[in-house]
């Protein structure tokens, strides 16, 4: 199928009115007035991000929800989205036709469209980049930098769903279920909490949680004590036993947000996710001093073996 037939046929039903049906060589749109621009870019790549042979329409979606993760992290809310496609020649057009069946139905269900993109032919192996634009109130973007001794530490969700959604998917994890494998393929960006004035600041959970916090830290120049018991796990998470604990710590894949919050405005942030249906549970606080993330098992300090995902 030609290039320009497979943007035709599958992607410029997708545009938005600032896309011009995919016809010009640029998008061309009017940001909301009095808004400013929040702009994110991730990439997911078969065989490190979603598994070669994982359904082309949650692979849509999950490129989509790990980059609307970003802006919900930044409170931010959705408007459109670039799309850059690299696929080995071989692909057939059915998986194209299912790939943006899923973008549709996410673009439907989060409020955004396509603007623009660029498709191109690779040896390998498929390879997807997805540049959000979202928009806040001057001055309103939650920043990871603004966290202070005191905050408490709260994450939305719960924590070690992805990462074992992944071993679920490999075999070498037992999800009777299948909620594991769902969690992992398609994440939960947590849009329209509206926590500006709530949190002081905010990131989400991609990378492990420790180690996302420990970016918040680095940030905000603080330290954070983590009791892990308190880290909120599904009921599929627990069952997978005790011996998982640091994996859902540490493995990724969440795309929850990790919150820092004022005492005094932690009743706000319940009721403010309690609108959204969205659980929020506080896992520890932010510290003065070493900025360092501290983690504690009955009382006592708990070895981590490497905090998070690294990609180098």
């Amino acid at each position: 199928m030609h290039e320009f037939t497979l943007i035709e046929r599958y992607f410029a039903p997708l545009a938005g009115e600032a896309g011009l049906g995919l016809a010009d060589d640029a998008a061309v749109f009017t940001p909301p007035q009095g808004r400013q621009l929040v702009v994110a870019v991730d990439a997911l790549v078969a065989g490190v991000h979603f598994l070669p042979d994982d359904p082309p329409e949650t692979i849509g979606r999950k490129l989509l929800r790990v980059n609307l993760s970003d802006l919900a992290a930044m409170d931010a809310t959705p408007l459109s989205y670039l799309l850059t496609l690299s696929a080995p020649r071989d692909t057939p057009e059915a998986w194209f036709a299912a790939f943006a069946t899923g973008l549709a139905a996410d673009q439907a269900k989060y409020g955004i469209t396509l603007i623009g993109g660029d498709t191109t032919s690779t040896p390998g192996p498929l390879s997807l980049t997805a540049t959000v634009i979202g928009h806040v109130a001057p001055g309103q973007a939650l920043r990871r930098n603004g966290a202070h001794p005191g905050d408490g530490i709260w994450v939305t969700g719960t924590i070690g769903d992805g990462a074992l959604g992944l071993l679920a998917r490999q075999g070498r994890l037992p999800d009777p279920d299948g909620f594991l494998a769902d969690r992992y393929q398609l994440p939960r960006p947590r849009h329209g909490l509206s926590l500006a004035g709530i949190a002081n600041a905010a990131m989400d959970v991609s990378d492990g949680l420790l180690q996302d916090i420990g970016q918040l830290c680095k940030a905000s120049g603080v330290g954070a004590d983590i009791d892990a018991a308190l880290v909120p796990r599904s009921p599929q998470a627990k069952r997978a036993g005790p011996t998982y604990l640091e994996t859902c710590l540490t493995g990724g894949d969440d795309y929850e947000l990790v919150l820092a919050v004022p005492e005094g405005r932690a009743a706000d942030l319940q009721a403010a996710c309690a609108r959204r249906d969205v659980p929020v549970t506080r896992i520890g606080h932010f510290a003065a001093g070493n900025v360092a993330v501290r983690v504690t098992t009955s009382g006592a300090p708990m070895p981590i073996a490497r905090p998070g995902w690294s990609h180098f």
